[in-house]
């Protein structure tokens, strides 16, 4: 059978993959903190039909002969760049300026997750939430008397008691990994570690190299549509292309065996 046949389908798959991490990106482009998804290529092994030779007294070195197999998917990765910000004024809408991740968990529940979507609300018990219900870690409880309540750049959660007095309910702290892009999605726009992660180091924000938190605001997605719009063209195109290939293929092979009648 032709090699150029086996090429054809391995970059189909590939191109089919490619579509998906991009259609991905697109479906979530409004979705708050998202961070968008990337396929690279990388080519399969090469058959050698002649070894290179070197130099000789009588004749120059000759390069190898290869024949390339087709592609393989590379890599999937998942771009941590910052999305821009939107302005909501609302308290407890908050975005990170940097790096770092909130730290949110179930209640009495011991495993983490890590996000950069930022719009929590408070649940009956007065305590900060995500819309899925999962705690942010360190704000502590705002008290059903409290006036009002802030949220500062630090992560300080202030709030102001039926007196008049100023007290704290708790520091919010982020979450700075060695290697961001290892951190694993598991929906609900939350992360968790991963073995080339590396471990969560809890920091104050604006402190140890991440970021600050500002309250009013929202980190957006950091999908951009004309790269997702090129990206689609390219896979389809791509597509297309492998399955010329394959066509192409098919035909020299309708004519191999049309040669016995």
């Amino acid at each position: 059978m032709l090699r150029s046949l086996y090429s054809g389908v391995s970059g189909m798959k590939n191109f089919q993959t490619k579509l998906d991490v991009v259609g991905n990106n697109i479906s979530n482009v409004n979705t708050y903190g998202f961070k968008k998804g990337r396929t690279t290529f990388s080519d399969l092994i090469s058959q050698t039909t002649a070894g290179a030779t070197a130099p000789g007294a009588t004749t120059g070195g000759i390069n190898a002969k290869q024949i390339g197999l087709g592609s393989q998917m590379a890599s999937i990765d998942t771009i941590h760049t910052q999305g821009s910000m939107q302005t909501t004024g609302r308290t407890l809408d908050l975005a990170v300026s940097g790096d770092g991740y909130f730290v949110v968990q179930a209640p009495g529940s011991t495993t983490p997750y890590y996000t950069r979507a930022g719009n929590f609300y408070l649940d009956a018990s007065r305590n900060i939430v995500t819309s899925s219900g999962l705690q942010l870690a360190g704000a502590g409880t705002i008290p059903a008397t409290a006036q009002s309540f802030s949220i500062g750049a630090d992560g300080t959660v202030t709030y102001i008691d039926n007196t008049g007095a100023t007290k704290n309910a708790g520091t919010i702290q982020l979450a700075k990994f060695a290697n961001p892009e290892g951190l694993t999605k598991v929906g609900g726009n939350t992360f968790q570690v991963s073995g080339n992660s590396g471990p969560a180091a809890l920091t104050n924000p604006g402190t140890g190299g991440v970021g600050s938190i500002n309250s009013g605001y929202l980190e957006m997605s950091n999908v951009e549509l004309s790269e997702e719009f090129t990206d689609m063209i390219v896979a389809q195109r791509g597509f297309q292309s492998n399955t010329k290939v394959i066509t192409t293929s098919d035909e020299i092979l309708q004519e191999l065996v049309n040669l016995k009648r």
